[in-house]
């Protein structure tokens, strides 16, 4: 009897990370793929990422939509109290065998959930990172706790997951799936890009993505003017945004993004999402990674690209020499900015190891998710004692 398995998606990132996956489900003839998008993919003020999902000729099972018109923290909790309904009832029609999630958003956390209640396995990727600054520390490790495999990026990550209480026999150190992405993108090319886009690049290029840091009040508005400021008095450079999450503040940084794209439009341009193929062409093209996405911790360093990460969102997470930590400060960024363009950095950045690299890991996850034994057993989870050996 062939193994359903359901892969849960609700955002831009989030899916180009599980396309390879998700192809390789799809080819196997022993696996009934589902497939149900939910979040931002569903928002026009994010593009309406879900169409990218269609035109890679993928079926959407079921489109959860969980109104993400407001970021304020009700506005959050009301969609994540819809997303714990819709995938709830989602379950019950499609009787998934076990539920695919990737990562830490409110609304993956809510997926998790459903799926912990209705009583159907959870196999978690991207569990036992840390992110100290931002709401998805707190539910990526809850999910770990209600997940019953566990696909993890590096060795660290591994030992944090069983740290947490989970059976080493469950947790499975693949590296980071976007190594598979990455690897298997054929980039565009410098004039195409400009050509898609509508946009010249300069002698220098940023490509930039800042996101609230959760956990902090009212610092995402500042922080980003302290960016913009930083910024602004660059030579010979051209800016490319995309736009924030749909976390709280997110909103009032997209609309400091379209006023200073509007003001700057020779030198600027504004995306509320680029899909995956031009946001990495555009990454290869540019000279530094410049904001808090997760984008410049994994993907920028494969692509030998440098990255200035701002603040402490992405605090917690393994980092390579490309990047620079810097605060959310003026003159700490306009620092760190002089930095990134030294001659002696861009040395540095082309010598880079990726801590994360594997080869096949969408391929490893999806031999693991098949065969592992999905009885009543795997859902009784005991809490494993570190003070064994693993």
């Amino acid at each position: 009897m062939k193994r359903k398995i359901c892969v849960i998606t609700g955002s831009r990132a989030e899916y180009w990370l599980l396309k390879p996956l998700i192809e390789k489900l799809k080819e196997d003839k022993d696996i009934t793929l589902q497939i149900l998008a939910t979040g931002m993919h569903l928002s026009s003020d994010f593009g309406l990422t879900y169409k990218d999902i269609e035109r890679d000729g993928f079926y959407i099972d079921k489109k959860i939509d969980i109104h993400l018109n407001s970021d304020t923290p009700s506005g959050i909790a009301k969609s994540m109290g819809l997303a714990l309904e819709g995938f709830t009832k989602a379950y019950g029609r499609f009787k998934p065998d076990i539920v695919v999630l990737l990562g830490d958003r409110f609304e993956i956390f809510s997926a998790a959930c459903a799926a912990y209640i209705s009583r159907i396995p959870i196999a978690h990727i991207n569990g036992g990172e840390v992110t100290s600054g931002a709401f998805d520390d707190a539910f990526r490790h809850s999910i770990t706790k209600m997940s019953s495999l566990h696909f993890v990026s590096a060795k660290e990550y591994r030992k944090r997951v069983i740290q947490l209480g989970e059976r080493p026999d469950a947790v499975f150190n693949v590296g980071a799936i976007t190594c598979d992405s990455i690897h298997k993108t054929k980039f565009l090319d410098k004039k195409e890009i400009e050509r898609k886009l509508g946009f010249r690049f300069n002698k220098y290029n940023i490509l930039i993505t800042f996101h609230p840091a959760t956990l902090e009040r009212n610092t995402a508005k500042q922080q980003f003017k302290n960016l913009l400021d930083a910024i602004d008095g660059l030579k010979d450079t051209n800016f490319i945004f995309t736009k924030s999450n749909a976390d709280t503040g997110g909103k009032a940084i997209n609309k400091m993004i379209d006023e200073y794209a509007a003001k700057n439009s020779r030198k600027a341009k504004a995306f509320a999402s680029l899909g995956h193929l031009k946001y990495f062409s555009v990454m290869k093209v540019a000279d530094v990674v410049l904001g808090n996405s997760s984008s410049g911790i994994i993907e920028a360093p494969i692509l030998k690209i440098a990255t200035i990460n701002i603040g402490d969102r992405q605090k917690g997470r393994l980092k390579t020499k490309s990047i620079i930590d810097c605060k959310p400060v003026k003159p700490d960024i306009q620092k760190a900015l002089k930095l990134a363009f030294s001659n002696k950095f861009k040395i540095t950045v082309r010598n880079v190891k990726n801590p994360y690299y594997k080869r096949n890991v969408a391929g490893n996850i999806k031999k693991i998710i098949k065969e592992f034994p999905l009885g009543e057993n795997i859902l009784k989870k005991s809490f494993f004692d570190i003070k064994h050996n693993f």
